[in-house]
Order: structure tokens, then sequence, then C-alpha cells
């Protein structure tokens, strides 16, 4: 267990304990496979002194505010600026870092005009070092596996996990084992983990049986795993919405939309709000909601089918790769979260989250495919009530557009859906495809484009 470091005065790092999420077990430290020993269920971290000396929300707000003046490494990092709120390393000069976090919020205007929520903004974890938001978790897990001193971390992975890791355990000087689903991986992600260093494994399987893999493998060899079911993970990524609360000077919106995938990024950001609520750091909590691809709605089915009691596992299926998994470690977890903050879970189509990921990137910041089912989640939750056009909603991009940039081509060049069930539907997609033209190498060829595209009222012909 870790002990408490001291930064600012009057502001100490608090010692941390993991408690089963089901039976409650407490303990000082963790399993290799990061379960309860009673009871096989997932684990969490605490913060035991907090419910007595919690620390005071304007000195933290405070002390939050004045690191971003400084030069240290440490306080570059927009996760370990939060450091009183997070595990503390016996030395805190030892975190692994990239400058992770201090990710932006954007307005989205020609989407608030769509849509008809003007207080609509994006929180775009795709501006991470690895350009996904998975990098906020990977500081803290990588540096408690350095710490520990493990030599092998490794990860289960549909892309962006795998290439989050690979750069922090480079940049800790930590080895790295990569499992990824055959053939169901951008090769933009893959890249990424291969120029790491990684030891990159393709198993002829999906993700949940890479992980399952990898759950038998931590049992057997010396290997630190790095998935969000490491609960240092998700201490990581719920700097999240502390940044983001601190961007919307601690007034909370009315809702926050995420992607579901292994469910690790609600659990986290769930967790942060009712901890900034516990220590007074907001008055009211957020909306938080899940939006899943239709093909890969293990979550969705969970809470109309059971109730949320059981998990319904899928066969996932869905080209939002970065989603595309069927039996997420961390529903329970989720659930909670749902419940807690009275948030809605909701699934789109492969329609669906195109037509959307093309709308985000008209804003001129563009998304993997995943993130753009939060944009498309909200035009549901609009017309089902749940949200009403005056609140205020931040939906949360996961990874930047060049993550999967073979989707981008294939959409503007109208060859997504060509051969698949949802072809004819995709006929409504065209006004929003921007394919690249061929031209005649003259000015004369140029103007006409230039004189067409003016008409067309679109900076592209539709061609």
């Amino acid at each position: 267990m870790s002990h408490p470091t001291t930064s600012e005065p009057g502001l100490r790092q608090s010692t941390h304990r993991f408690r089963c999420i089901a039976c409650g077990d407490l303990s000082d430290a963790a399993s290799l496979d990061f379960r309860c020993s009673r009871c096989a269920d997932l684990l969490e971290i605490i913060y035991p002194a907090w419910t007595s000396a919690s620390p005071a929300a304007e000195d933290l707000k405070s002390s939050w505010r004045q690191r971003r003046l400084s030069n240290s490494a440490i306080d570059l990092s927009g996760v370990w600026r939060f450091r009183e709120l997070l595990p503390a390393l016996q030395n805190s000069d030892q975190a692994i870092t990239l400058r992770e976090g201090n990710t932006p919020l954007y307005e989205l205007p020609q989407c608030a005009r769509s849509t008809g929520v003007p207080r609509l903004y994006a929180k775009h974890q795709g501006m991470n070092p690895t350009s996904s938001f998975k990098d906020t978790g990977m500081t803290v897990a990588a540096s408690f596996a350095r710490e520990a001193g493990y030599r092998w971390v490794a990860c289960a992975s549909t892309g962006n996990t795998s290439a989050s890791m690979a750069a922090y355990a480079a940049r800790g000087g930590l080895r790295s084992l990569v499992l990824v689903p055959e053939g169901k991986i951008s090769w933009s992600k893959l890249s990424q983990a291969l120029d790491y260093g990684a030891l990159t494994c393709q198993l002829r399987t999906d993700f949940d049986g890479c992980l399952r893999l990898l759950q038998q493998l931590v049992l057997r060899a010396p290997v630190y795993q790095l998935n969000s079911i490491n609960p240092f993970r998700l201490e990581g990524q719920k700097t999240l919405a502390l940044e983001l609360l601190e961007q919307l000077d601690w007034q909370p919106p009315d809702h926050i939309l995420v992607p579901g995938g292994n469910l690790g990024n609600i659990s986290a950001i769930g967790k942060a709000l009712l901890e900034m609520r516990g220590l007074g750091l907001i008055a009211r909590l957020p909306k938080l909601s899940v939006i899943q691809a239709e093909g890969a709605n293990a979550l969705v089915r969970t809470m109309r089918e059971a109730g949320g009691k059981r998990l319904v596992s899928v066969q996932a299926e869905t080209r939002a790769t970065a989603i595309r998994i069927g039996n997420p470690a961390s529903w329970k977890k989720a659930v909670h979260v749902l419940e807690a903050t009275g948030g809605a879970c909701e699934q789109v189509s492969e329609i669906e989250i195109a037509q959307a990921k093309a709308e985000i990137g008209a804003e001129g910041i563009g998304c993997e495919p995943a993130s753009a089912v939060t944009l498309a989640g909200l035009k549901k939750l609009l017309k089902q009530g749940f949200v009403k056009p005056e609140e205020s909603v931040v939906l949360v991009l996961t990874g930047n557009l060049l993550k999967d940039p073979d989707f981008t081509m294939e959409f503007h060049r109208g060859d997504l859906f060509r051969g698949t069930a949802h072809e004819s539907e995709s006929a409504a997609l065209k006004p929003l495809r921007r394919p690249p033209m061929v031209l005649d190498a003259t000015l004369e060829a140029v103007i006409q484009a230039l004189e067409q595209a003016d008409k067309s009222g679109s900076t592209h012909s539709n061609g």
C-alpha cells in the first residue's frame, strides 16, 4: 500500500485501500488479477481518511489552479495535477507521464443548431498524447506497476489501450505485451503499439477472448495487467471529470454522455462525480449516460432485459471498433453509476454513428467512430424527452479522428456500407460525403471545382 506524501501545506495525498464492489471486502493489497479474494468480483479504490479528514474544497481548487503555472513534470500532467484525489506513489517524482490530460472543452455550434441544444460541448480526450482517453488512466496504472517492481505490463485491447500502454511502458523503461483480436483492430492503432516497442500478438478470437487469456496469464507469469479492471486505471481516468468541472468553473452540466465499450470510462467518471460531491467540490450531480452501438449493446440489454441485475452478453459487431466489446468487465460499476446519477443507457445504429461522426468532423475537430455515438445518442435522448433543449450537455469524445482513417475514407467515398444490410439506408448520408476529386492539373479545372462547390454551399463537391 502506498504511503501518503505531502504536496502543498495543508494538502496531503490519501492512503488508499481496495474494496470489492460486490461483497465490500476491504484489503490493503490487490490480487494479481485484481479480483476479490472472497467472491472474485472487481475491486475499486477507496480513501478511508476522506470520511474524517476530507481536504477543504476551496483549498483543493486553489492548489490545482496554481499548479497550472508550474513547470515541474508532475504538475504539467493533467492527471497528477489532481493528485490529492489519486492513490499516492511513494515518490511522486517517479510518475510516468507524457503530459496527459489537459484536453480541450469545445463548443459545438453547428451541432448545437442542428440538435436545438444551444449549450452543447465536447470534451475531447482524443487530444491526449496517444490520441485517446486511455492515457489518463495509463499514467497512474503504469506508474504503480513500475513502483511494484514489474518488468512486463500487458493488456488485451481493441486498439487504444494497446497504444497507450505501449507508450507509457516505453516511457517508463518497461516491456509491454499486447493481445489484440486478429483482423478486428484499426491498423492506425496497431501501428502505435508496434512503434512503441510492444510485443504484439494477434489472437484468433475477439476482445473478450483476449481478456480471458490475459486473466489466466497474470496468474502464471510475472506480468502486470493494465486493462480497466485494474482499479488504478480508473483512478487516473476519473480526472477527466475533475478537469471538465474545473473548465466549467465547477458548475456541473445537466448531462454528460459517454461511449460504452468495456465500461471503465463511465465507471471512472461516475466515481469522480460522486467523490466530488462528497468532498463539496460540486453541489449536484449531472446525469451521466452511456451510449452503445446496436451491434455491441451488452449494457443496453442488461438494463432493459435484466434490470441491471445480471450481464446480458452479446456477440459484438460494429465498425466502431473501440467499443466492439460484448462482455464488458465493468458492467456492475456502470450500472451503479447510472442508478446514482439518474443517467440513461441508449443504443444507436451504424448509420446514426456514421452521420454523427461526419457532423462532428464538420465542426473542425473530428473523432473516431466510437466517440460519435454520443452525438447520435443525444439525438435519441432529445426525442425521448430525457434531455431537454434548454439543458447543458457535454459529449465525451474518447479518440482522435486519425485512430480509424479507413472508416472516414470509406464513408466519404461512399464505400462504408456497400454490400451490407445498411446499404440502402446509407443513401441518406450522401449530403455529408466529401470525396476527394481527381482533376486535370489546370487552373480552369480548379476554378470550375471552386465554382461548383460555391453553388452547392459546401467546401468540397459531393461528387
